[in-house]
């Protein structure tokens, strides 16, 4: 325990009168980096941001697992909660999401990522986002220089509500359950389907259009961005359910051929990724990622034995810039994970 606590520390961003609150989990220092001299403004710092209301620890943990996890590479990891968020005082919107998916955190973001830098003497970040928190990251990245690189963990480019109509959870868990039900609700997405291949316009009414140009601002310029997706319901593998539009297909087109893109399917995961799949698949793949675009002081021999982007692809189907890579299949109890 003492030596988990030595490792991180509370540290608060109040420039400008803002607060924010947060833990910096501190980067584990090479004997090549001491014999070198390089300075802490050589190191890339990871910045989480909160999904939705949940706090900087994230569901089970999981950005502390993660955090802990890219420290011991060499990448100081900070969690940050939002202002009315988690430790960080502040008012709610009333509306929470829609602020959100207006990027309404975009501006606060974005300030305290240039202060976070200068302070802790940075040589930028990247920022993660998981659900509503890729709305932020994404709204934040185009005015903020200090943004090197983002991971996006299971992004939505719709205009979504937080909580379904009651009537609408009971239809579909029993349309899980019963199998008229089941039945009834393949009807439904063949005729959803039909409706979306006859109507007007490349995108569905509910789109995210002001994200999507921000979107399309911060990816079309070669900013290196990691994408994970999980499984969804009734969805076949990265492909969405049938009857809704895909997003992925349309905003990997969006980034254009200067477009650094990278997509990882993680089957046997959820949307939380907090499950031992997830937490698993995500490390492996982000450090891998870090690795190659942002090298960490005293392992850059390291990140030169890691394999380029056209030897992973592999069998995959490269368009452009973008990769499409074979899906990443992590079985679960293959690997034993603790953390605090």
């Amino acid at each position: 325990m003492e030596e988990q606590l030595e490792t991180r520390e509370l540290v608060v961003l109040e420039g400008s009168g803002v607060f924010l609150r947060g833990t910096l989990h501190k980067a584990s220092r090479q004997d090549a980096e001491s014999k070198t001299g390089l300075t802490e403004r050589d190191r890339v710092g990871i910045v989480f941001l909160n999904s939705l209301s949940i706090p900087r620890a994230s569901t089970g943990d999981s950005a502390v697992y993660w955090a802990d996890a890219f420290a011991a590479c060499g990448y100081p990891s900070f969690r940050f909660d939002l202002p009315g968020l988690g430790d960080t005082p502040g008012i709610l919107a009333t509306n929470l999401l829609d602020f959100i998916n207006g990027g309404g955190y975009a501006a606060i973001t974005s300030a305290k990522m240039k202060e976070l830098v200068e302070r802790f003497d940075l040589s930028g970040v990247v920022i993660v986002g998981h659900c509503a928190g890729v709305v932020t990251a994404v709204h934040a990245a185009t005015s903020c220089k200090e943004c090197k690189g983002l991971i996006l963990m299971d992004p939505y480019f719709h205009l979504t509500k937080a909580l379904r109509p009651k009537i609408r959870q009971i239809l579909s868990e029993w349309a899980r359950r019963s199998r008229i039900g089941g039945a009834i609700s393949d009807i439904y997405d063949r005729m959803r389907d039909i409706r979306r291949t006859v109507q007007k316009g490349p995108l569905p009414k509910n789109a995210n259009f002001p994200l999507l140009a921000h979107w399309k601002r911060v990816a079309s310029t070669g900013l290196p961005i990691l994408m994970f997706k999980a499984p969804g319901l009734k969805s076949p593998g990265m492909k969405p359910r049938l009857g809704e539009f895909d997003y992925l297909e349309y905003t990997l087109a969006l980034a254009g051929h200067k477009g650094r893109v990278e997509v990882e399917f993680i089957e046997g995961t959820d949307h939380s990724f907090a499950d031992r799949v997830g937490r698993v698949a995500v490390r492996q793949r982000a450090t891998i990622w870090l690795s190659e675009f942002f090298p960490p002081l005293g392992l850059q021999k390291a990140a030169q034995e890691v394999p380029s982007l056209e030897d992973r692809a592999g069998d995959g189907k490269t368009e452009g810039s973008q990769l499409y890579a074979p899906p990443l299949r992590f079985e679960k109890g293959t690997e034993t994970t603790t953390w605090m």
